[in-house]
């Protein structure tokens, strides 16, 4: 039933002349009562004001509905009044009420009659829809606003009810970084799903933390969930639910095969102790992600430590140090915080939470002790890194050791085996075993790098500048990436500094490409390429994967060349970058010319660009 067969022009007043809630109420039942709606005025009065005693019907932004099912009514209806001064109806939120619905509902209302009145609620919600009815013209006008929006709602829910009977995927996107895959992954999800008619919500993990949680209720009536992510996220969660796990550029380039796996008869149901039958994911890509939990927890520690310690080089490159003649204490102070602080927590975090991630909670201390003993002595980052594999693993190894431990003593596993022997035998382990060979080969490197020649100073860069575009934030990218956040630890500014110059140069030279090859791209890719000079200003090499996966075998080389010959030419200027990120905003920190890292930049980018232009074929409109 429609609003409108309730609503007539006989039963709505656009000039309400009563300023009163009592006399609004006896205007409105008068008019009910004239049009013949009602078989005793008195008694539906009196059923209306027993309703306002309860609770008043003055619901806030100037509408009231007084309604009462009742006896009295002979035949459902709706009256309408308008008040241009506005009535002191004791309204929640103590504004004068200027829409009054009164609603008479008979004592046996079915079904169809309280959803029309209700829908009628839920239309008045809408301040432009309140809007219409104060300005309309006349009672056929009202008519005319009301059924106007009830076509809207009805098709709203419709939709929504169309929306209900689809199946339904959750999904979990997230990348070490979070600033451009995890969320990349989530729309490229949301559109194949859209595209195949069925619901999907995506949960973001990125650098800003958790969005789009997914509730309880939402995961027990999920159809399948998916896992698109190079970092650990709580599996516990989805006991019982069929469970695709993949890594994240997997979310971005096959979301069609994934949400296919997920919907398939045979597809794996995830146990809540976290083992699941089969799984779509290969095992080697454990040794990734875990490195990706522990880089990804480790990198704020990094960007901000070491974006202090080049804001105190600003004075001078020794004004930290007391006895220099540059010495500044607030130079000393961002470099305690910076260098002594953020830096020195860098590893014990990285090698704790890989050990999380293959332990969980157990394995975070002893990765965390193992981390400590390798940034204290010599083995420095890459000792970090064996200790949070280690401890991971160890404490898996003690967990299969104390399984069938009496149900009685399960609650001291985890506040006292673990910790005391996982502990002991990473401590033990790093200090006798792993410490001295390591140390021995970070020395070895660092000797190598301080008298390393211009021609392998060339070619590192090269290599390392080339490796940022091999797979934009892929496990190529993050791997050099990884080695420049290592030589930054252990006082080698160098690589760090082609390895930035070589993620940038991907967006910059589409960027550039886009404004001087017009025809080599689509209307979509031409308005894309604006944004990519923010992200490759932004040291985002992310920007140019769209472009990649269009057409890989023209864009891929183009860009790894482009930044290949960035990352080689900051290593002929001799730059050091102190700062781990922040591409353009952190040019001025750099050790050296800050003009020249430009350049270097620049040149890459023109190279990228120009290769482009000539490898991609002019597309006919």
């Amino acid at each position: 039933m429609r609003i409108t067969e309730l609503l007539t022009e006989a039963t709505i007043d656009l000039n309400l002349s009563a300023s009163s809630k009592s006399d609004t109420i006896d205007e409105m039942v008068k008019m009910l009562d004239r049009a013949g709606k009602l078989s005793n005025a008195d008694r539906f009065k009196r059923d209306i004001l027993k309703r306002e005693e309860h609770t008043t019907t003055g619901i806030g932004d100037g509408v009231a509905i007084p309604h009462a099912k009742s006896n009295a009514v002979k035949q459902p209806a709706i009256a309408f009044a308008r008040s241009q001064s506005g009535v002191d109806y004791d309204a929640l939120d103590g504004q004068d009420s200027h829409l009054i619905f009164m609603i008479a509902a008979t004592e046996g209302a079915n079904n169809e009659h309280l959803d029309t009145l209700a829908r009628l609620s839920s239309m008045l919600m809408d301040t432009s829809f309140r809007q219409q009815l104060l300005d309309a013209r006349d009672e056929a006008d009202i008519l005319s606003i009301i059924d106007r929006k009830e076509n809207e709602k009805q098709a709203e829910d419709d939709s929504s009810s169309e929306q209900h009977n689809r199946q339904t995927i959750l999904a979990v996107t997230g990348c070490p970084t979070g600033i451009a895959h995890t969320f990349m992954a989530a729309d490229a999800l949301k559109d194949k799903a859209k595209e195949l008619n069925i619901n999907m919500k995506v949960e973001t993990r990125g650098s800003g933390g958790a969005k789009n949680v997914l509730t309880d209720e939402e995961i027990q009536s999920a159809d399948a969930i998916i896992i698109a992510a190079d970092t650990k996220v709580d599996r516990d969660r989805f006991g019982g639910k069929v469970l695709i796990e993949a890594g994240v550029t997997d979310g971005i380039h096959k979301p069609e095969e994934l949400i296919k796996q997920a919907l398939a008869p045979n597809a794996p149901i995830h146990s809540a102790e976290g083992n699941h039958s089969s799984s779509p994911r290969k095992q080697g890509n454990a040794f990734y992600r875990h490195l990706m939990n522990g880089v990804s927890h480790m990198l704020p520690f990094v960007v901000g430590g070491g974006i202090l310690i080049a804001l105190g080089f600003l004075f001078d490159i020794e004004a930290h140090v007391p006895d220099s003649p540059t010495y500044h204490p607030f130079a000393e102070a961002l470099n305690t915080i910076g260098g002594g602080n953020a830096f020195g927590l860098m590893v014990p975090v990285l090698a704790g939470f890989i050990a999380m991630s293959i332990a969980d909670r157990p394995g975070l201390a002893p990765g965390m002790v193992g981390g400590f003993l390798a940034a204290q002595g010599e083995s420095g980052f890459l000792g970090g890194l064996i200790a949070g594999f280690l401890a991971g693993y160890l404490i898996l190894g003690f967990k299969a050791l104390f399984k069938n431990l009496p149900a009685s003593l399960e609650g001291i596993k985890t506040i006292l085996i673990y910790p005391v022997l996982g502990i002991f035998t990473t401590g033990m382990l790093m200090y006798y075993v792993i410490e001295i060979p390591i140390g021995a080969f970070n020395l070895a490197l660092g000797e190598w790098l301080q008298g390393m020649g211009t021609t392998n100073a060339v070619l590192l860069g090269i290599i390392l500048g080339g490796m940022m575009a091999v797979d934009m934030g892929g496990p190529v990218n993050k791997a050099a990436y990884t080695f420049g956040i290592a030589m930054i630890a252990e006082g080698f500014l160098t690589p760090h500094a082609a390895i930035m110059a070589g993620g940038m140069v991907p967006p910059l030279g589409i960027a550039i490409a886009t404004l001087i090859f017009k025809n080599r791209f689509t209307r979509e890719e031409l308005d894309a390429g604006k944004s990519n000079f923010v992200m490759g200003a932004s040291f985002i090499t992310e920007g140019a994967i769209p472009f990649a996966a269009a057409d890989p075998g023209r864009v891929i080389p183009s860009l790894i060349t482009g930044s290949a010959v960035a990352g080689g030419l900051s290593m002929i200027f001799n730059i050091g970058l102190p700062a781990p990120h922040g591409g353009i905003f952190v040019i001025g920190l750099v050790e050296g010319s800050a003009f020249l890292y430009f350049l270097a930049i620049l040149i890459g980018s023109i190279v990228t660009a120009l290769l482009l232009g000539i490898l991609k074929k002019p597309i006919k409109n």
